[in-house]
């Protein structure tokens, strides 16, 4: 049949006619305009439609599959799913857009989370609980607990090289609140953009956008973010994952360092460095230290216990300079009172007790199994692919031969119970290099691994020669 689709792309935008198609079928079904089992054009009378390239759509149609807003079924087409309520999806800062349920998960997030550690968690909550003063069921500071905060600066010192005392750090609810934060004080001094790695961090960057601020994507390549891409824009504030960029895995850089901190003391400008993954390190050889450390005055350091205990528990950190920590909690008194006080009081327990470097250690151990595990299975199942970046994180960027098909590897996947994200999900704009996987791996069982990769190249091996060739 040709169907027809309106669909409203812009083709001087900064965000890929990919993305855009996407972002339209998304709204169209969370506003109730597509409603569950319509049919969709083909990709290629959709592509002839809005005159663009067939792979155009098929990636965008791929990636809506994997996400869980379409299905593609043998000789009836693309449709909206069934299962879709017509309430608008709006993920979470960290979060992931909601999927049918499959036997193997691979997308980071979601379901990728680490193993809670119930008794000591347990018993340093009870501690605080017999421990705590009156004044501990009262309003908290809004800077957090001092117990958290002197041990919070004890351990970033310690463990990640960072340079701050209790006076400079704030606990928040979650990096998510952070960064919210630092958007309503930038836009407060004028500052109406951040610039944000490419790829990157999707959810991320709609955050950003609903936060006001306008999220300026930027290239990143083997040493990390490209500083003199930077330093050729207006941009005030820059957000970047320094240790272990989120999704490629690469470090940036020493002299990538050098470069960024001489640019933030050249325009006057703000660095917001997200340590999203922590302690999780496992490559050998030492963690890059804190970027912060280079320049305290103009980095603000943001971490967070989501990757190493649990998102659930809203906890999170932020290191600035004392005049910027200021007009944070400036801001954050016109939207709340204060983080919960006995999590704060529980979590200065296990910190103080050293039981926090051991679940690092164990959780560190359990991922090298996985990680290695992907390696060996990416070797043995996927010639020609590579697992990029140090050995670090709850998951790896898998970069696969120029010739594969991502989208339709994707889907195909997802069509044999298995979930993954491809590449061009993080890129803001139009991709130049290989086709990749954003594979989460550390909460999978190795065998679980194996299989799962194991049936990504039986997908890939089927897939007509002409597709996966283009």
């Amino acid at each position: 049949m040709s169907l027809h689709m309106a669909v409203e792309v812009v083709r001087d935008s900064e965000v890929s006619l990919t993305a855009q198609i996407q972002s339209f079928i998304k709204s169209e079904i969370a506003a109730g305009s597509l409603h569950a089992g319509t049919r969709l054009p083909s990709s290629r009378r959709l592509a002839d439609d809005l005159d663009v390239s067939r792979s155009v759509v098929v990636e965008a149609y791929g990636q809506l599959v994997a996400e869980g807003y379409l299905e593609a079924v043998q000789g009836a087409g693309t449709r909206v799913v069934g299962h879709l309520t017509t309430q608008a999806v709006v993920p979470t800062l960290l979060g992931e857009d909601r999927v049918p349920e499959v036997r193997w998960d691979l997308r980071p997030g979601g379901g990728n989370l680490p193993d809670f550690p119930r008794r000591d968690w347990l018993a340093c909550y009870e501690r605080a609980l017999r421990s705590a003063a009156p004044s501990a069921h009262a309003y908290p500071p809004l800077a957090g607990t001092p117990a958290l905060r002197l041990e919070l600066s004890q351990y970033l010192g310690r463990a990640r090289g960072v340079r701050t005392t209790a006076e400079q750090l704030a606990v928040v609810g979650g990096f998510s609140q952070g960064l919210d934060l630092l958007c309503g004080v930038l836009r407060r001094e004028g500052v109406d953009a951040i610039g944000v790695e490419d790829p990157g961090h999707p959810g991320q960057r709609q955050f950003l956008q609903e936060c006001g601020v306008r999220p300026v994507p930027l290239p990143v390549d083997e040493a990390g973010l490209d500083v003199t891409a930077l330093a050729a824009t207006d941009l005030r504030a820059v957000l970047v994952t320094p240790a272990h960029q989120f999704p490629t895995g690469v470090t940036l850089s020493e002299d990538r360092r050098e470069q960024l901190v001489r640019w933030a003391r050249e325009v006057d400008g703000l660095i917001i460095e997200d340590d999203y993954d922590g302690g999780l390190w496992y490559e050998r050889g030492q963690r890059p230290l804190a970027l912060q450390r280079l320049a305290p005055e103009r980095v603000v350091y943001a971490g967070t216990a989501s990757k190493t205990l649990a998102p659930g528990l809203r906890l999170g950190w932020l290191a600035a300079p004392p005049d910027l920590l200021d007009r944070l909690l400036r801001e954050r008194a016109r939207h709340d009172l204060g983080t919960e006080t006995l999590t704060q009081l529980a979590f200065a327990e296990l910190l103080r007790g050293g039981l926090l470097d051991r679940h690092l250690r164990k959780l560190n151990a359990r991922a090298s199994t996985r990680r290695h595990a992907l390696e060996e299975a990416v070797r043995r199942h996927l010639p020609g692919a590579e697992v990029l970046g140090p050995a670090a994180g709850l998951h790896a960027y898998v970069r696969l031969p120029r010739h594969t098909d991502e989208a339709a590897l994707v889907s195909g996947a997802l069509r044999r119970s298995v979930a993954v994200r491809g590449g061009a999900a993080f890129h803001a704009r139009p991709r130049r290099g290989a086709p990749a996987l954003v594979v989460g791996h550390a909460h999978l069982p190795r065998s679980g691994i194996t299989e799962a990769v194991r049936v990504l190249a039986e997908v890939g091996s089927r897939a007509p020669a002409e597709v996966r060739s283009r």
